[in-house]
């Protein structure tokens, strides 16, 4: 049976003061409403600058805890338009500890629970991550929502197949990947492992990125976000230099359609699999 979620993916310049980037969002949040969007997805740390750029210590002082106040004024946007959101953050657990964190919020403004990222990169020129986050410690979950069934991985993340693949068998529906990356490192895999990762799970995945020049001069976020569907196609993309709250309709019913014609999950066979845990590096 067909259902139809519209679902929302938010990209910006976030280049901006916490409060200036969060008030900014706040509308883009009320934008997809107006919209109809029933769900969306804001970019990786959406609350300011991609600040992984410079390996300084006060931009610690920008973490919160998941109950913080970035987080509370989420769940009354949620709650006001009836909205599942799902909302990147830096998330401070206790004094020197932090993670990369999004929290998925289901209509009603109830915190569902948390991703934490789990592969954290360390790569130049401006992917200083380590500095600042621990790896995630809350496996792969999937939240039943409004809309359906959600899954997240964050950015990094999509370079490995495993946290795609345990998505699926968590039985998502809907995953999201909210990132941060740069024209000259990444792009040519943008649109390549995302749509691979769709079609080898039969689920729908909205990778989000942010645009524009931050804090190191010729590193561009280019944008480009997009919706794709079980069979891999790109059914919707925003542009790569401007703002954009990126609207799609995603039939969830073509999920049982693409996966019994495509056994994947029928014929894997994880008997053979297990050397993929114990082999180093």
């Amino acid at each position: 049976m067909a259902r139809t979620v519209r679902a929302a993916l938010i990209q910006a310049h976030a280049n901006l003061p916490k409060e200036d980037a969060l008030a900014k969002h706040v509308e883009l949040v009320e934008e997809a409403a107006s919209k109809g969007a029933e769900i969306a997805c804001l970019q990786e740390i959406f609350f300011g600058p991609y600040f992984c750029a410079q390996q300084e210590p006060h931009w610690f002082e920008t973490a919160e805890p998941d109950d913080g106040p970035t987080v509370q004024r989420m769940q009354e946007l949620a709650r006001l338009h009836e909205m599942v959101l799902v909302v990147p953050f830096f998330e401070k657990e206790l004094e020197g500890v932090f993670y990369n964190t999004a929290v998925v919020i289901d209509a009603d403004g109830t915190v569902l629970g948390k991703y934490r990222k789990t592969h954290i990169p360390q790569v130049g020129p401006i992917f200083w991550e380590k500095y600042f986050f621990k790896p995630g410690n809350l496996g792969y979950p999937v939240f039943d929502t409004r809309v359906g069934r959600v899954g997240v991985f964050i950015c990094y993340d999509r370079h490995f197949p495993e946290p795609a693949r345990m998505l699926g068998l968590h039985g998502a529906q809907l995953t999201f990947n909210p990132s941060a990356t740069i024209e000259s490192l990444s792009r040519y895999l943008w649109e390549l492992e995302q749509p691979a990762h769709a079609v080898a799970n039969g689920y729908f995945v909205g990778a989000v990125n942010r645009v524009g020049e931050e804090l190191v001069p010729g590193a561009r976020f280019y944008g480009s976000s997009y919706f794709c569907d079980p069979r891999g196609q790109i059914v919707a993309q925003a542009s790569d230099r401007e703002d954009e709250v990126l609207v799609a309709d995603l039939d969830l019913g073509l999920i049982d359609e693409v996966r019994t014609t495509w056994q994947f999950f029928r014929d894997r066979r994880p008997e053979t699999y297990r050397e993929l845990s114990e082999l180093l590096p």
